[in-house]
C-alpha cells in the first residue's frame, strides 16, 4: 500500500511477527512478562525509596526518577504492541503512532540527561564531598528534575513538528513493533531542511554532550578513586558507581548499534529496538537492587 503524501496517510501497518500466527501467544507471554517484571520492580523501588526516609537524598532521587522513566519507556509501547497481537488488527493511526513518537523521544531524551546528572551526583560526593549537600541540595536536586522533563517534552515537541510536514510516498508498512524515527523516515522520500537541522541538533545536545560529559565525570572520579590509599575506601568508591556505568554501558551500546544497523535488516533491528525499548527498562532496576544495599534493605522492609 502506497501513499502520495502525507494528508493521504490513514494509518501504519505495524507487521513484526505478523506473520508468525503459531507463535504470537508465545510472544505475547513473552513481552507481558517483561512489561509486568518492568512494572513491577520500578514501582516497588519508587516506593520504596519514598517509605524510607534515610534514602531521600539526591542519588535516590534519580533513581526513582530512572524507574520512571522506565515505566514510561515501557509503557509508551508495548501496551499497544500487545492489543495488536491479541486482536490480529496490526494497524495503527497516523495521530496514534506520532503520539507514541512524541512521548518515546520524551522518555529518551529524558534518560539521556538523567543518566548524566546521575554521574555527576557521583562525581560531586567522591571529588568534591565537602560541597555535595551545597550543590545538590533539595532545592537545587527539584530544579534539576523539572529541568530534566520540561527539556525532555519541549524537546520531543520541537522535534515532531517538522516530523509532521515530511512527504510520505513510500510504504506505510513499519517493521517494527512500535512508531521509531528510524522507521517513520522509511515511509518518506523527501525530509524538511527544519527536521534534519532539529535531528542533528537534538543528537548533539541530548546524546554526545551528555556521553561525553558522563565520560569526564567518571574520568575525574576514577581519578580520585586510584589515588586512594585504602582499599575498603575504593571498594566503596567503586562500587556506588558500578551499577550505573553497567546501566549506561548497556543503554548507549544498544542504542548505538541499533542505529547503525541498516534500516532493511529488520530481524537485527527488530532485536535491538526490543532490546533497547523493553529489556533494558526491565534490568535497570534489577542492576540497582542487586547492587546497592540500600535498596536491597528498603526492598526488604517494603515487602515485609
Amino acid at each position: 500500500m502506497l501513499v502520495k503524501n502525507e494528508t493521504s496517510i490513514k494509518c501504519f501497518y505495524l507487521l513484526l511477527f505478523s506473520g508468525e500466527a503459531r507463535y504470537k501467544p508465545f510472544i505475547s507471554i513473552f513481552f507481558f512478562f517483561i512489561y509486568s517484571v518492568g512494572l513491577l520492580v520500578n514501582s516497588s523501588i519508587i516506593t520504596a525509596i519514598y517509605l524510607n526516609i534515610q534514602l531521600h537524598k539526591p542519588m535516590y532521587l534519580f533513581i526513582c526518577n530512572l524507574s520512571i522513566v522506565d515505566i514510561f519507556f515501557t509503557s509508551v509501547t508495548v501496551p499497544k504492541f500487545l492489543l495488536m497481537l491479541l486482536s490480529g488488527d496490526h494497524t495503527i493511526s497516523f495521530s496514534q503512532c506520532y503520539t507514541q513518537l512524541y512521548f518515546f523521544m520524551s522518555v529518551s531524551t529524558a534518560e539521556d540527561i538523567l543518566l548524566f546528572i546521575m554521574a555527576y551526583d557521583r562525581y560531586v560526593a567522591i571529588c568534591i564531598p565537602l560541597h555535595y549537600h551545597q550543590i545538590l541540595s533539595q532545592r537545587n536536586c527539584t530544579l534539576i528534575t523539572f529541568g530534566i522533563w520540561t527539556a525532555a517534552f519541549l524537546n520531543s515537541f520541537l522535534f515532531i513538528v517538522p516530523a509532521l510536514n515530511m512527504t510520505s510516498c513510500h510504504s506505510n508498512i513499519i517493521h517494527q513493533f512500535f512508531c521509531n524515527i528510524k522507521s517513520l523516515t522509511m515511509t518518506t522520500c523527501t525530509t524538511t531542511p527544519m527536521f534534519s537541522e532539529i535531528l542533528g541538533t537534538e543528537i548533539f545536545i541530548f546524546v554526545f554532550i551528555p556521553l561525553l560529559s558522563t565520560c569526564i565525570s567518571y574520568a575525574n572520579i576514577f581519578s580520585v578513586i586510584f589515588k586512594m590509599k585504602s582499599k575498603e575506601n575504593r571498594r566503596k568508591a567503586f562500587s556506588t558507581c558500578s551499577s550505573h556505568i553497567t546501566i549506561i554501558i548497556i543503554y548507549y551500546g544498544s542504542g548505538l548499534i541499533g542505529n547503525v544497523i541498516p534500516p532493511y535488516s529488520y530481524v537485527l533491528d527488530s532485536i535491538f529496538n526490543i532490546v533497547y525499548a523493553t529489556i533494558i527498562p526491565m534490568i535497570n532496576p534489577i542492576i540497582y537492587s542487586l547492587q546497592n544495599s540500600n535498596i536491597q534493605s528498603a526492598l526488604l522492609e517494603f515487602v515485609t
